[in-house]
C-alpha cells in the first residue's frame, strides 16, 4: 500500500518495503539486539535473518493518517529484554519520523528469541 505526502513540487509515495527496511535498519542498530526474526515461527524456531532481510522481521501498517510497526527481533543472552525493547521502539519511531517526515503512532515489539551475541562468541574462543 505504501504512504505519500504531498509537497509544492508533486507527490512523493514510499512503499509498505522501503518503510520496513528503515525501520529494520534503525532496529539492528540497537545495542542488545542479535538480529531479526521471521515473522512466523515454525516448529517453534526463531530464524535469525541477515542484514539483506531486516525488512521481512518487520510489519507496517500505514491504513490510517500515521504508522504502525511491528517488530519481530532476536535479542542478546544476560540484557535486559524490557530494555533493549523499549531502546529499539524509541529507535525506529525516531528514526522513521526522521527520514520519511511520517507519523509513528505505534512501534509494537514480539521478542521471539534469545541468543548469544557475536560478543559472546568471541569471549568463548
Amino acid at each position: 500500500m505504501g504512504k505519500s505526502i504531498l509537497t509544492q513540487l508533486g507527490r512523493i509515495t514510499m512503499s509498505d518495503e522501503v518503510l520496513a527496511s528503515i525501520a529494520g535498519i534503525a532496529a539492528t542498530e540497537s545495542y542488545g539486539l542479535v538480529g531479526m526474526a521471521s515473522r512466523t515461527l515454525t516448529d517453534g524456531i526463531a530464524e535469525l535473518l541477515g542484514y539483506d532481510n531486516v525488512a521481512r522481521g518487520v510489519e507496517i501498517d500505514s491504513s490510517g493518517d500515521e504508522l504502525k510497526i511491528r517488530l519481530y527481533i532476536i535479542v542478546e543472552y544476560g540484557t535486559r529484554i524490557t530494555e533493549v525493547a523499549h531502546n529499539v521502539m524509541d529507535k525506529v519511531q525516531y528514526v522513521v519520523e526522521k527520514s520519511t517526515g511520517l507519523k509513528v503512532a505505534e512501534v509494537n515489539v514480539t521478542v521471539q528469541g534469545v541468543r548469544v551475541g557475536a560478543q559472546g562468541k568471541e569471549r568463548r574462543s
